[in-house]
């Protein structure tokens, strides 16, 4: 087995989980695994110790490929070592939100468009958790009868936002246990006199809360995050014909995103043939009456339940749909780009300069 030099820029939950993810690769599980991050120091990750190094552009030297883990409201690491790397013959896969849109930028989920690999200078983007999420469920139908229409609410665990986000909704969580007497606890509730500590990673309390504001506002009150699905699932699909409404809501669990999704198809589909066509779909499995978050924490799959035709709109389906966030939402994804690039023998490209091969926009 051919043994591949790899680095990954973080070391936050996405980075920690895609050691994890590589570890498990039978593409990748013996090969070199450098980390780096802002700041030089020791770690236990994936029950391994690695010295993490600074991130400098020669830490890129003689390495195949790069996985940089930016997450979500995280910039910086890719839009400035990228180039850097792929000067230095390394393939980026960027599991961050700056260069998804650009045209010379594959966005790449390998069970559905692993073909936009054949164009890649150097550099792949990630999609967004909740778009790859969504579209492993709706592939498989897309495949039988074009989509016309999808209505899409999301809710996104904390996990989503780094570890800043678990670690708020955890601290006060923490902070309400430190009321002793129960009934203490119990009578500050119903009459709304709870103390939590004040937001610091969100715009409001996440503990017992939620709140439809991912991401900034901006053209016609859709937030970024609701746009990303938007824009993302045309450029994967390679249909802009799509109409796409999205509501993103921050829920307060640490893991596993959540989605109702209302979808209309060009041709009339059951709710029985889109269940046999989801159990046949590889890396979809279908939980009847429906999954819940806690189902799918830690597992590689996407779950779907709640499978159901509207009763008013003749080729209107609905399901929910759950997928841990980290893993297929981000650091799976982002290893299974590694993987294709491995089997398309697309790891390294020739006949351009660096240069070249570094065209963004």
């Amino acid at each position: 087995m051919e043994e591949y030099k790899m680095v990954v820029v973080g070391a936050g939950l996405v980075g920690r989980k895609m050691v994890e993810c590589l570890r498990k690769s039978s593409t990748f599980k013996n090969s070199q695994i450098k980390i780096l991050a802002t700041r030089a120091r020791e770690e236990i990750i994936a029950k391994e110790k690695f010295e993490v190094r600074k991130t400098e552009p020669e830490e890129f030297n003689n390495q195949d490929l790069a996985f940089f883990a930016g997450t979500e409201g995280e910039k910086g690491a890719a839009v400035t070592y990228a180039e850097e790397a792929i000067k230095r013959g390394v393939t980026v896969i960027d599991n961050g939100a700056d260069f998804r849109m650009d045209p010379n930028v594959p966005l790449v989920i390998p069970e559905i468009n692993p073909q936009a690999l054949d164009r890649h200078q150097g550099l792949i983007a990630n999609p967004n958790c909740s778009t790859t999420i969504m579209l492993m469920a709706l592939w498989p139908i897309y495949q039988i009868s074009p989509i016309k229409r999808i209505v899409i609410s999301t809710y996104q665990a904390v996990s989503g936002t780094g570890l800043g986000g678990v670690e708020e909704l955890l601290n006060q969580v923490y902070d309400l246990t430190d009321v002793k007497d129960k009934g203490e606890l119990f009578e500050a509730i119903l009459s709304n006199q709870v103390d939590l500590p004040p937001p610091q990673t969100y715009p409001h309390s996440i503990s017992f809360n939620l709140f439809p504001e991912i991401g900034r506002f901006e053209e016609l009150g859709f937030s970024t995050e609701e746009w990303k699905t938007v824009k993302e699932t045309h450029k994967i699909l390679g249909d802009n014909s799509i109409a796409i409404t999205a509501t993103t809501v921050r829920v307060p669990i640490f893991n596993v995103h959540s989605e109702a999704i209302y979808i209309e198809t060009e041709k009339k589909l059951t709710a029985s043939e889109v269940r046999n066509i989801l159990s046949r779909a590889p890396g979809v499995k279908v939980i009847e009456p429906y999954p819940t978050p806690q189902m799918a924490d830690g597992k590689d799959e996407v779950f779907v339940g709640r499978i159901r035709e509207d009763p008013f709109i003749e080729k209107g389906l609905s399901f929910w749909v759950v997928g841990d966030n980290i893993l297929k939402g981000a650091a799976l994804n982002a290893v299974q780009i590694g993987e294709e690039l491995i089997k398309r023998d697309l790891l390294k490209r020739t006949g351009t300069t660096p240069e070249e091969r570094f065209r963004i926009n």
